[in-house]
């Protein structure tokens, strides 16, 4: 069946050069899955116009064979050059590249059956609706909180917008390798390993790039990086409803979804937003964290409800799920965020407004996948003792 799609496909060509892909040997992959076809070639000097072509006359020759809905085409590239260029003229010299890099392939994700990811054995997706609510220093320190208590975690940072974790982990000049295989090699610190569009792009370029091909990275962060056994892996998803959250939700077979938000009324209408979607695309939805509940003054430890007061663990009932708990703020809490060395990873911090948040949630998602009663109540206190490896 493959040959006879590489026959169909031998027509088309290259509008640079005028050559059919098949005599420059760029078809790398014609995949047949029952009723699905998979295409991938190799675009090196092909600039976006000319992919727009070159995929259109895909299409067209694959169309009375297999819907639209059923062709996926992607793309890859030998530089990570075209991959950088998030903007007209950004270029990146040899000298800057990593050996054996790891690459990005900037084509459309692949829409099929769900798919679970070998070793993995939960995939807990972190949203909020609205930005600005902390979502992404919460799920950096939720990851960090489960590492401390013994699990294997692994975090993808899915805010192709606005990738946070390289700072938040320390690692902003950290560039991925991959193995011999062509998987990408993780970024490890504090005992997480994680994965982010950051390392992929210049700190001060903005990504002008559409839906689908964002939707094309999330889907290489799930399936080809190297996570190896993981217990939890915690997906930082972008604020709203949009690409990013549908390509995860018909890709990966995701097991539940934790919707973050701080008390006052405009965060929580948004945060409604996102958990209603989660329901109606039938992903199970951990319950909510209040996020910001209050301010913890470091001088005298008084506590100031800025945002208001119990506004999440109102609306839970109202939307019938769970509350997971609340995190305050303190100074030191923004402070290790900027620092690149997370709250939850100072064993000073133990026993701390923050800190206790942070345990008590972590153990209402655990118990969420492994206690028939669901999430428990109350406030933790076990204290994880495990901190000697957190300064790797």
């Amino acid at each position: 069946m493959s040959a006879n799609i590489r026959s169909l496909l031998s027509v088309i060509t290259n509008p640079v050069t005028g050559n059919s892909l098949e005599s420059e040997n760029r078809l790398e992959l014609v995949d047949v899955q029952g009723d699905k076809v998979v295409i991938q070639y190799q675009r090196d000097g092909i600039s976006p116009q000319d992919k727009r072509v070159i995929e259109t006359a895909i299409y067209e020759a694959l169309k009375t064979s297999y819907p639209m809905s059923n062709i996926t085409v992607k793309t890859s590239s030998t530089s990570s050059q075209d991959v950088y260029k998030a903007v007209e003229g950004n270029t990146i010299t040899k000298a800057e590249e990593p050996q054996q890099p790891a690459q990005l392939k900037t084509g459309h994700g692949s829409i099929g059956n769900k798919k679970s990811i070998e070793g993995v054995s939960k995939i807990i997706a972190i949203g909020s609706g609205k930005g600005g609510v902390g979502k992404s220093t919460f799920t950096a320190n939720l990851a960090v909180t489960l590492a401390l208590q013994g699990k294997k975690i692994g975090v993808i940072d899915a805010d192709i917008y606005g990738p946070s974790l390289p700072m938040l982990f320390g690692k902003r000049n950290e560039k991925p390798k991959s193995t011999p295989d062509k998987k990408i090699i993780p970024i490890e610190a504090f005992g997480v390993k994680f994965m982010s569009f950051g390392f992929f792009i210049n700190e001060n370029d903005p990504v002008i790039w559409r839906g689908p091909m964002l939707g094309g990275v999330l889907n290489q962060f799930l399936f080809d990086v190297n996570w190896g056994e993981l217990d939890y892996l915690l997906i930082d998803l972008p604020p709203g409803t949009g690409d990013i959250q549908l390509s995860m939700i018909q890709n990966a077979n995701v097991d539940g979804a934790i919707i973050i938000s701080t008390p006052q009324d405009i965060a929580l209408l948004d945060a409604t937003k996102g958990l209603e979607m989660f329901k109606k695309l039938k992903l199970p939805v951990i319950g909510m964290v209040e996020n910001m509940s209050s301010f913890i003054c470091s001088n005298c430890d008084h506590e100031h409800f800025i945002f208001g007061h119990g506004g999440v663990e109102e609306a839970v009932k109202k939307l019938e799920t769970n509350f997971l708990g609340s995190v305050p703020l303190e100074i030191e809490l923004r402070k290790s965020a900027d620092d690149g060395k997370p709250y939850m990873s100072n064993p000073q911090n133990a026993g701390r407004p923050v800190f206790e948040g942070y345990q008590g949630i972590s153990e209402k998602v655990h118990n969420f996948f492994h206690s028939p009663v669901g999430p428990a109540n109350g406030k933790s206190g076990v204290i994880s003792k495990i901190f000697g490896f957190m300064n790797k």
